[in-house]
């Protein structure tokens, strides 16, 4: 039989055992994820520059104060809930001074001593003063409670996060935390701008989210094809997603009217299409849960990988998916719940009425939380298996040390981890798995260079 020189090519189902061959087909692999993660931000940042939001054609800022009304803050000194009128507090202002504190009724139960609140200064003038232009003005000061100062509560909790993520997470928590910031300076600065100014929905949508994605994912889990791999699930469930919110809907008349700020954002930019703002929301609602079981699903998929080198894609994708599974079950309720627990006094209000459950259901408010409740969930869905069968097959072309000996305990486990190998873990490898040679020196070459 002739001998032929030509070169072998592994089936589908076989990982190449050379580590030069290893090494070939993970340089194929990041190619593969370049050529298509490339171009999409690419025109990620086009689209951006196209909606980007005019300088000049902001809506006026709207003055919240009125004529005669200044806001300061102060501490309730004493409380009188049985005083006539109004007159239930007292509260030292910031400047010292002790003034008598007007307090809605309803508020009333709430306010102790000690508390920080803020307080509204109305300045008006008597009657007989306006009258008569010969006399100036004698300015009555009213003083009012607005509301609770609930900014040192909110810092303290903010600031026992971030201490608590960077204690458990160290730098990769640092680098979520940075992440995070990255993506409410974009919405801030561009998609709230652009939806103020009219920009269709959907495109702002998609731009915000693919550039927040690609900022958090590889901030806080490093360049690597794994989150790569991650990223192209999540941009799956994205388009989706946003595809699924726009036909929904237009196809349930949702119109954004039923929020409790509808009107006065209509008043106060007129620009402002409220289907769009509902659109985008629905879209930008379900990120954080998407990124979430997308990088999971690829860190499962890897690290089942790790463990048993030698499976073919389908067996990871098998074992992936019932992963999957799992996540989905926990997930989708979850969604749910967070959107029942934000909504619940609309949904207590509801059901005092004598509507049936579907009419109750598709009512406006109910109808929009129902209907972002299943996009978000549906463009969940969806991205498990498309990440699941991604990671299946990347994560055998990427891991440049391994093996394809079942029986090897040497896969790449930690090949494709930004945080690196667990300590002790090859040193404990050796201990079970020794060999000696050339070729073990060759695959822990290749071990090490992944």
């Amino acid at each position: 039989m002739p001998h032929s020189h030509l070169p072998t090519v592994p089936a589908p189902d076989e990982a190449p055992t050379d580590p030069a061959a290893l090494r070939v087909t993970a340089a194929r692999a990041r190619v593969w994820l370049a050529a298509v993660l490339g171009p999409v931000l690419l025109l990620t940042l086009v689209g951006a520059w196209w909606l980007w939001p005019s300088a000049g054609a902001r809506p006026p800022v709207l003055d919240t104060t009125g004529p005669g009304v200044t806001y300061t803050t102060g501490e309730i000194t004493q409380v009188r809930p049985d005083a006539t009128g109004m007159d239930q507090a007292a509260a030292r202002l910031a400047d010292g001074e002790v003034v008598d504190l007007h307090v809605p009724p309803e508020y009333v139960p709430e306010v102790v001593v000690g508390d920080r609140v803020r307080v509204a200064a109305m300045s008006t003038a008597d009657v007989g003063d306006l009258t008569d232009v010969t006399v100036q003005p004698t300015l009555t000061t009213t003083y009012l409670f607005v509301d609770f100062e609930r900014g040192p509560p909110m810092l303290l909790l903010a600031a026992v996060f971030a201490g608590l993520v960077v204690l458990v997470a160290r730098w990769r928590g640092l680098a979520a935390l940075v992440g995070m910031g990255a993506g409410l300076l974009v919405v801030g600065v561009f998609t709230l701008p652009a939806l103020l100014q009219g920009r269709p929905a959907v495109p702002v949508a998609l731009v915000t989210s693919v550039v927040i994605m690609y900022a958090v994912l590889y901030l806080a889990h490093g360049v690597s094809v794994r989150t790569s791999t991650a990223l192209a699930g999540t941009l799956v469930g994205l388009v989706a997603t946003a595809a699924i919110a726009s036909w929904a809907s237009g196809s349930a008349h949702l119109t954004g009217l039923s929020g409790e700020y509808a009107l006065d954002l209509m008043s106060a930019a007129p620009e402002v299409r409220l289907r769009s703002v509902l659109l985008c929301g629905m879209v930008l609602a379900g990120l954080g849960v998407l990124n979430d079981v997308t990088i999971t699903q690829a860190s499962a998929v890897w690290e089942l990988h790790a463990a048993r080198p030698g499976s073919t894609w389908r067996e990871l994708v098998g074992r992936g998916m019932r992963i999957g599974r799992d996540h989905i079950a926990s997930t989708v309720y979850t969604i749910v719940f967070a959107y029942v627990g934000a909504a619940l006094p609309l949904v207590l209000l509801v059901s005092l009425t004598d509507r049936g459950l579907l009419g109750v259901l598709s009512s406006g408010d109910i109808a929009e939380e129902v209907v972002r409740t299943l996009v978000g969930s549906i463009g969940l869905v969806l991205a498990i298996p498309v990440t699941t069968v991604l990671a299946a097959v990347l994560v055998r072309r990427s891991a440049t040390g391994t093996t394809a000996r079942p029986d090897d305990g040497h896969g790449d486990a930690h090949g494709d981890d930004p945080d690196g190998p667990t300590p002790g873990t090859r040193d404990t490898d050796r201990a079970h798995h020794p060999r000696s040679g050339e070729g073990a020196a060759d695959a822990d070459r290749a071990q090490v260079s992944s």
